[in-house]
């Protein structure tokens, strides 16, 4: 009967032993399942928390590229705004500019309209078939030009009374403009000259324009304001003086009609300085 006990005990034993055995394998390969779960699981969280920071840093700089971009359109608004009136104050100083060289443009041919009205009127008054006298324009001003022999004795500055006849004339248009002024010029040959009233070419230069002055003045009744005269001696001649009829052209005087010099230009000098100062 011991012996029976004794193998059910052991028997029992045995049994208990192979179940424990086996449930533990069990459980141990569960615990591996779930140690791999939690390993793949904990692999997954730390990747989406990567992944977060990323998305994080990418919003905060797509948060700041939108705000730069806020700032931008204003600023461009800006610009766009400040770029509008400046075109447009630009384009109301090229008007501005042109009015004024319009303007400048309408006083110079105004003036060649008025210098040519004086020529024809010169001409016509004067006589164009006279070859002693010659009536051109040069440089926008009236040019008259009388041979030295219609208005004085060789080498004398005294004025004859043909040439007054002719100056009369001439002093006819120019009391008709008294905005004008009347340039007198004396121009002699080559030929040196000295005696006891001349000293040389220059003197009797001078002289010859002085006397053309006195008489358009105190003869003709020109006002004295509007006269110059001038003594420019052989050294502009007309032709060489290389023989005694080429020396005969190059004695003359020379009646420069035009607008008051001083007058004119500070006009076109005002015009220009506003226009380079964009005035």
């Amino acid at each position: 009967m011991k012996k029976v006990l004794l193998v059910i005990t052991i028997v029992s034993m045995s049994l208990t032993s192979c179940v424990s055995k086996k449930k533990y394998t069990e459980l141990e390969t569960k615990n591996k399942e779930i140690q791999d779960l939690l390993n793949t699981a904990t692999v997954k969280l730390n990747s989406c928390l990567t992944e977060r920071e990323a998305l994080a840093s990418q919003i905060d700089f797509l948060k700041k590229n939108n705000s730069d971009l806020i700032n931008n359109m204003g600023n461009l608004t800006t610009l766009t705004t400040k770029g509008a009136e400046n075109l447009e104050k630009s384009l109301e100083s090229l008007k501005e500019k042109d009015l004024r060289i319009t303007r400048l443009q309408d006083a110079l041919t105004k003036k060649d309209s008025v210098t040519l009205a004086l020529v024809t009127n010169l001409k016509r008054e004067v006589g164009i078939d006279d070859p002693d006298i010659n009536i051109n324009v040069e440089k926008g001003v009236i040019m008259i030009s009388i041979a030295d022999n219609l208005l004085f004795k060789s080498g004398s500055y005294d004025v004859s009374d043909r040439a007054k006849e002719v100056l009369a004339k001439v002093a006819k248009v120019i009391n008709s403009k008294p905005d004008f002024e009347c340039m007198v010029e004396g121009h002699t040959d080559n030929l040196p000259i000295k005696n006891a009233v001349l000293l040389d070419n220059w003197d009797l230069s001078v002289k010859r324009a002085t006397s053309i002055v006195r008489v358009l003045h105190k003869d003709l009744g020109v006002n004295p304001k509007q006269l110059i005269p001038a003594g420019r001696s052989s050294y502009i001649p007309l032709v060489d003086n290389d023989s005694p009829a080429n020396r005969a052209k190059n004695r003359r005087t020379k009646i420069i009609i035009m607008p008051k010099i001083d007058q004119f230009y500070e006009m076109v000098e005002k015009e220009m300085k506003n226009l380079s100062n964009g005035k």
